[in-house]
């Protein structure tokens, strides 16, 4: 038990790496990563192309670091929507009467059922052409369900606490009573769902990006890399693909890690899952 709880430090340092990496990309690339040398195009990796080229000619070892900092940056501004969505609609379900919540609840379970992907493709439609801001708020405001009743069965147990009744009585809001009393006693059972959020968002920009729904090819991300998949295996280039992956996959693993960690930390109930 005390093995599994042992702070992932390999990942958190491999992801603080990467990050680390985006954010100093400017600094650390070689190539201007949106510059289309068409005459390296498909390159293999070299001492002049670390990690070679796609086949538009872009640097590959620039783009994983720019591309790596919209994917996170998305990844982080979806998440910080559905959060937002989730703590005040899971409070207000928490917090009403017995019908109410019911139907609120009754609503959530009707979203859950229907795939996320296509909820996402169709709100993307209506907004029209893709960018960091359009898909982040698409993703933010499809993923916050299940955070959602999460928060609803703190709320509802700790809507009787005897803090909470004084400071209805004494006039308390219901934001005010959200942020001073309810979120810091709920917030670190949902922590474990806000980290694993952060690893869906980046997902779902990856696969919107791959089936070409997502960003265009001239804001690189990790997704929009991995776009140029079915050309890169059409003419061998390995490289294309694999390198891509491997950071996404990475930042994923490691995500992925820190949430089971948080998990079993804040939740000594569910360790042994």
């Amino acid at each position: 038990m005390k093995k599994k709880n042992r702070l992932p430090i390999a990942s958190l340092v491999i992801l603080g790496l990467i990050v680390l990496g985006c954010l100093m990309a400017d600094m650390i690339s070689v190539k201007d990563p949106s510059y289309l040398d068409l005459a390296n195009y498909t390159k293999a990796p070299s001492k002049e192309f670390i990690f070679g080229t796609d086949t538009l000619g872009r640097d590959i070892f620039s783009c994983i670091w720019h591309g790596g900092r919209v994917s996170i940056l998305i990844g982080l501004f979806a998440t910080l929507i559905s959060t937002f969505i989730a703590v005040v609609y899971g409070s207000v379900s928490g917090m009403a009467s017995d019908f109410i919540d019911t139907i609120m609840m009754r609503i959530t379970e009707i979203i859950l059922s229907i795939p996320s992907l296509l909820i996402i493709i169709f709100l993307q439609a209506i907004l029209g052409a893709s960018n960091i801001l359009s898909i982040s708020i698409v993703i933010g405001v499809t993923s916050w369900c299940s955070i959602a009743k999460l928060v609803r069965t703190e709320v509802r147990q700790l809507r009787k606490s005897e803090y909470i009744i004084a400071s209805k009585s004494m006039g308390g809001g219901f934001f005010f009573i959200l942020f001073h009393h309810l979120l810091p006693n709920f917030m670190s059972s949902v922590m474990f769902m806000i980290v694993m959020n952060i690893r869906s968002a980046i997902v779902t920009e990856s696969t919107l990006s791959f089936i070409g729904l997502g960003l265009p090819l001239e804001i690189i991300s990790w997704g929009s890399m991995l776009s140029n998949a079915e050309k890169a295996l059409m003419t061998n280039a390995w490289w294309i693909i694999l390198i891509p992956g491997v950071f996404l996959v990475a930042v994923l693993l490691c995500v992925s890690d820190l949430g089971n960690w948080l998990r079993g930390r804040l939740n000594p109930t569910d360790k042994k899952v």
